[in-house]
């Protein structure tokens, strides 16, 4: 089967949660005709092959991004400057996105990035409290809620066909922790390297962003 089927075939398999902890929403994009419509010429661009692929490990999607697009790292805005997929979406921008972005065309083009990487989520959808971006670790019952269907969710990704089990997780902090915890249990990754969250880069170090995409590009080519 080829890459983009898998990844196409995982995502079109889930279900949106109906009822959440803590007053805590779900984003779901993956039921929205457009979206599915948007990931379908993404994933048949970048992805109809049987290369192995790095999977690169998010938090869970951004209501302004993949929220919106159903792919990671990106916004509807990009997708159309940079990848030439013009859609009807919501026009957001989303930070993550931008630098993203730039990480993209430093590596050399979207072609070479996307044919050696997969950029995907701890949680595959993107989650809301009081209208704000919430993350899954946010609360301890949120994170028990989705514990079991994360493992699931994760072990469904690494048996895709042609992808390696060195992966890379975004974030330092609490996503680095536990995905090294469920590694612990569950021996899902053979190593796991680690790159600053963008949307960090982006708010809090934006004058060094050169830096921090040549850190990027440091790991990548570590893993690759």
């Amino acid at each position: 089967m080829l890459f983009s089927e898998q990844v196409l075939n995982f995502y079109f398999s889930l279900k949106k949660p109906q009822v959440l902890p803590n007053g805590v929403e779900a984003i779901f994009p993956f039921d929205n005709p457009e979206t599915k419509r948007v990931m379908e010429i993404f994933f048949h661009k970048y992805y109809d092959d049987s290369k192995e692929r790095r999977l690169i490990f998010g938090i869970n999607p951004g209501r302004h991004g993949a929220g919106i697009t159903g792919i990671g790292f990106t916004d509807p805005i990009l997708l159309e400057e940079k990848c030439g997929i013009a859609n009807t979406l919501e026009r957001r921008s989303e930070l993550s996105a931008q630098f993203i972005c730039e990480v993209v065309e430093a590596y050399g083009s979207p072609e070479a990035f996307y044919g050696d990487f997969l950029f995907t989520t701890v949680l595959p959808f993107g989650l809301l409290k009081d209208g704000k971006n919430y993350n899954y670790y946010d609360d301890k019952e949120t994170l028990a809620y989705f514990e079991p269907f994360i493992i699931k969710s994760i072990q469904k990704q690494m048996a895709f066909e042609d992808v390696s089990r060195h992966i890379i997780c975004i974030g330092q902090g609490k996503n680095l922790k536990f995905l090294e915890s469920l590694n612990k249990r569950y021996e899902l990754f053979e190593s796991i390297s680690v790159i600053p969250h963008p949307r960090w880069v982006m708010q809090y170090r934006r004058k060094e962003k050169q830096k921090y995409i040549g850190e990027y590009l440091k790991v990548l080519s570590e893993v690759r």
